[in-house]
C-alpha cells in the first residue's frame, strides 16, 4: 500500500501536470523527475516506486519525453541517473546550430502555442536580425497569450491572431517555427491544431520548422492522443451546450510531408533524416 504522504504528493503533481500548471513536453518530464529525484532521496527505490512513476507517467500519456526518462530510470535504479537525466533535459533547448541557415532573408515568423523550445529558438533568432512574430492564440486554452506575454518581455515585435485566421496571414509570413510533443514514425505529434498550420504552410510554400530534441524521439508501439474535458470549450462559450457531444484532442499527428525541417541539439534535419531512426 502506497503511504499516504508521497501518494499524496504524487497524485498531486499528477493532477497540476494533467491541468496544464505544468506545460511542455520538457517541463512535464522535469517536474516529474523532480518529484521522483525528491522521492528517491526520501524513500530509496521502496516497494512503491513502481506505482508512483506510473501515476506520473500516465498523467499525459501523449507526450513522451517523461515516458523515455522514466524508461531509462526503470533500466538504472540510481538517483544519479536521475540528476543526470534532469541536468540533460535542462539544456536540452540549447541548439549547436548555424541559426544563418533558418534565418537566411526571412525575418516574419508564425508560430503556435507555447514551446520553450521554439522560444528559444526564436530568441536567438532575434539576436541576429529584427524580427517580427505572428502567435496564434490556440484554442481552447489560450496558450499563445504566454508566448506573447514572453515575446513582448524580450522586445520582439508580435501580433496575436485567432486560430481561424492563420491561413490569411500565412502568406505575410516567411516561415512558421513550433515546438513538439513527440516525433513519431507516422509523424509530429503537437498541440491540436498544428497540422491545420502545416497544410498552410505547404500550400503556400513556407518553410515549416519543427523544434525538438532526442529525448521527443517516441518509438512506442501504442499511442493514445490525450482527449481532454469537454468543458474546456464549453465553459467559453456565451451559451452552454446542452445533450450535445463535444470532442476536445489535445494533439494531433502532422504527416511528414508538411513538415520541411526538424531542429534538434545539433544539427537540423529533413523528415527523411529522421524517419531513419525508425529503421
Amino acid at each position: 500500500m502506497i503511504s499516504k504522504l508521497s501518494g499524496f504528493d504524487a497524485k498531486k503533481s499528477a493532477r497540476e501536470i494533467k491541468n496544464f500548471k505544468v506545460q511542455g513536453a520538457n517541463q512535464i518530464a522535469l517536474y516529474g523527475l523532480e518529484f521522483i529525484k525528491q522521492y528517491v532521496a526520501k524513500n530509496g527505490f521502496d516497494s512503491n516506486f513502481s506505482q508512483i512513476i506510473n501515476i506520473l507517467e500516465n498523467a499525459r500519456p501523449t507526450a513522451v519525453v517523461l515516458h523515455n526518462c522514466i524508461e531509462l530510470i526503470r533500466k538504472n535504479k540510481t538517483l544519479t541517473n536521475i540528476e543526470e537525466l534532469i541536468s540533460s533535459l535542462k539544456t536540452s533547448h540549447k541548439k549547436n546550430i548555424d541559426l544563418k541557415l533558418i534565418l537566411k532573408n526571412k525575418s516574419v515568423i508564425m508560430t503556435y502555442c507555447h514551446s520553450g523550445e521554439a522560444m528559444s529558438l526564436i530568441k536567438e533568432l532575434a539576436k541576429l536580425k529584427k524580427i517580427f512574430v505572428y502567435a496564434c492564440i490556440t484554442e481552447p486554452l489560450e496558450q499563445g497569450l504566454r508566448t506573447v506575454k514572453d515575446l513582448k518581455k524580450l522586445k520582439i515585435p508580435v501580433t496575436l491572431i485567432g486560430d481561424n485566421a492563420a491561413g490569411l496571414f500565412m502568406k505575410n509570413s516567411d516561415l512558421v517555427i513550433v515546438g513538439a510533443d513527440a516525433l513519431r514514425k507516422e509523424g509530429v505529434v503537437n498541440k491540436i491544431g498544428t497540422s491545420l498550420l502545416a497544410f498552410a504552410a505547404y500550400q503556400n510554400k513556407k518553410p515549416f520548422y519543427v523544434v525538438a530534441n532526442s529525448w521527443k524521439i517516441d518509438k512506442r508501439k501504442f499511442f493514445k492522443i490525450e482527449e481532454r474535458s469537454p468543458t474546456e470549450i464549453n465553459k467559453k462559450l456565451t451559451h452552454k451546450i446542452k445533450d450535445v457531444e463535444i470532442r476536445n484532442p489535445a494533439f494531433d499527428i502532422t504527416p511528414w510531408k508538411f513538415i520541411s525541417y526538424v531542429v534538434m541539439e545539433n544539427d537540423v534535419f529533413s523528415p527523411s533524416q529522421i524517419l531513419r531512426k525508425w529503421k
